[in-house]
């Protein structure tokens, strides 16, 4: 009877924990100029934008919110790390209006990498971030030190966090596939498959400076491809036009022409 109670007491204590943690972000009526600093100061997507389209970016960051729960597992989720989550959210949508995301409810942040079984810090596998399926469907994972690194650096062309948020695009149409749901056109869809396998054997044969990793599988050449679009747009415009222009009309921003993206390397 006496172990009976203590499970029964820890079964609670543990959803009283779990349902604290997994509170919504409070999002206030305006947004607050300590979250604009934090912004200002991380993202440098949002630094480089006109005033109208920051009032546009923060009110998608109000969306997320209010749409989207962040969770730390064993970890605490400040502001600071909230903001970025949401920033790698709206990054690749804000050529998209009003954007929800339709197969995400939950952003867990892990202490740090993990692998397919969800142990953090195991010697088998070291992942970085992770969209959810079967039981884990509707939830993202990602290392928050991976997040923060991804917008420390932005001369490497990784960001983990506008990576798995490229995944959860490419799975509107049901799959994850490297042919997102607005490039299923023909018109788009056989240029683009046409591009990545020409892409993908340059990146073989050690003649790009595309992170190898978008040679791995074709579902992972769109993410790769989209991170040295965010961080890299002028780089890129001139190394890969013919990749540039894609990405342009398939995320309808001229990123090139837009951002300055200065280049910061914080470690």
């Amino acid at each position: 009877m006496t172990a009976f109670i203590i499970i029964i007491i820890l079964v609670v204590g543990f959803a009283f924990f779990y349902s604290r943690q997994r509170t919504k972000t409070r999002v206030p009526a305006s947004f607050p100029v300590t979250w604009k600093n934090i912004l200002d100061e991380r993202v440098l997507f949002y630094h480089d934008l006109q005033p109208a389209e920051k009032n546009r970016f923060e009110r998608d960051i109000i969306r997320f919110f209010n749409n989207v729960i962040i969770t730390g597992v064993n970890t605490e989720a400040d502001i600071t790390d909230r903001l970025l989550v949401a920033s790698s959210a709206v990054i690749p949508v804000f050529g998209f209006p009003e954007w929800d995301y339709t197969f995400l409810d939950e952003v867990l942040l892990y202490p740090d990498m993990f692998d397919s079984e969800y142990t953090i810090n195991s010697k088998e596998e070291a992942i970085t971030g992770m969209v959810g399926n079967g039981t884990m469907e509707g939830k993202m994972i990602l290392s928050k030190p991976s997040l923060h690194r991804g917008f420390d650096n932005t001369t490497d062309k990784q960001n983990v966090g506008i990576h798995e948020f490229i995944h959860l695009l490419d799975k509107e149409d049901g799959s994850i596939d490297g042919v997102p749901s607005f490039l299923n056109n023909k018109t788009y869809a056989v240029p683009w498959l046409k591009l990545i396998q020409k892409k993908t054997e340059e990146i073989i044969k050690g003649d790009s400076d595309i992170n190898e990793y978008g040679a791995t599988h074709q579902r992972e050449f769109l993410p790769v491809a989209a991170e040295y679009f965010f961080e890299r747009p002028q780089q890129l415009k001139k190394k890969h036009p013919e990749l540039y222009d894609l990405l342009h009309k398939t995320f309808r921003q001229d990123t090139a022409s837009t951002l300055k993206i200065t280049k910061r390397t914080n470690t």
